[in-house]
């Protein structure tokens, strides 16, 4: 009777999990029918009969190093081929492949870290800076048209008012704003003109005009009596350049 006793508890014994060699891990059934999925290429269904082996034997180093492999490889999921793969060296400490499994670990991190916080590459970065920089060029090119329309906007209105009013011109001062419709002060005409040495009023200068003939252009126009396009735009505020109309006269810019 002892000699069965000990011999019912060595059966036992050997078929506890935590007794199990690698062999017999893979022996159990849902272990078999992980490996026959997985050679059909029915990863989704390998990694449920893996999971089933677990659920039998959740000491088996070799299910969970199945699992680790399809999670890195055939079913991506770096979170849990990590946990895995740190299983199996848990269950298997002096496995001969350790050296090779921390490498996959540490790959898995990376890849788990590059998910949630993607970094552009270095010729992503550089250009999307040399785009940035060629954005502000363009920006500043603007600004300075502007800037240079406005000037001679101010410079062209105040030789109107002065032609209008009889007396000086006004200081540009006076004329304010980012273009010809937004003046914040208006000039007061003066109330007696300026005398010169002959006891005369001073003659304003006569407003140059230039009268369209057929076939000319704004640019034409401006090429041929020598002055910029810009300014005989901006001396003509109101006019559409591709409309102009023959017999149509157009301000020339002060000279």
């Amino acid at each position: 009777m002892v000699v069965i006793a000990a011999m019912s508890l060595g059966m036992v014994s050997g078929c506890s999990p935590a007794d199990q060699s690698a062999e017999d891990e893979e022996k159990e059934p849902h272990f078999v029918l992980g490996n026959d999925k997985f050679n059909a290429m029915d990863y989704t269904g390998a990694v449920d009969a893996f999971q089933e082996s677990l659920e039998v034997n959740p000491r088996s180093a070799q299910a969970h190093y199945r699992l680790a492999q399809l999670f890195d490889t055939k079913e991506p999921d770096p979170a849990a081929a990590i946990y895995h793969y740190q299983e199996y060296l848990r269950l298997n400490p002096k496995a001969d492949n350790s050296d090779l499994i921390r490498q996959r670990i540490n790959t898995c991190k990376q890849q788990l870290a590059a998910d949630v916080l993607p970094l552009p590459s270095a010729p992503a970065t550089m250009k999307q800076i040399e785009d940035l920089t060629e954005q502000n060029r363009q920006l500043q090119q603007k600004v300075d048209d502007y800037a240079d329309k406005l000037k001679q906007w101010n410079a062209y209105y105040n030789n109107q008012v002065a032609a209008k009013t009889g007396g000086a011109p006004v200081p540009q001062n006076l004329v304010t704003g980012s273009g010809p419709d937004d003046l914040t002060s208006q000039p007061q005409a003066p109330s007696n003109a300026v005398p010169n040495n002959a006891g005369s009023r001073i003659q304003p200068p006569k407003a140059r005009t230039h009268t369209v003939a057929a076939g000319e252009t704004m640019a034409a126009i401006a090429r041929k009596l020598g002055v910029s396009l810009t300014a005989l735009e901006a001396a003509n505020p109101g006019v559409n350049a591709k409309k102009l109309r023959v017999g149509q006269s157009l301000n020339l810019p002060p000279g």
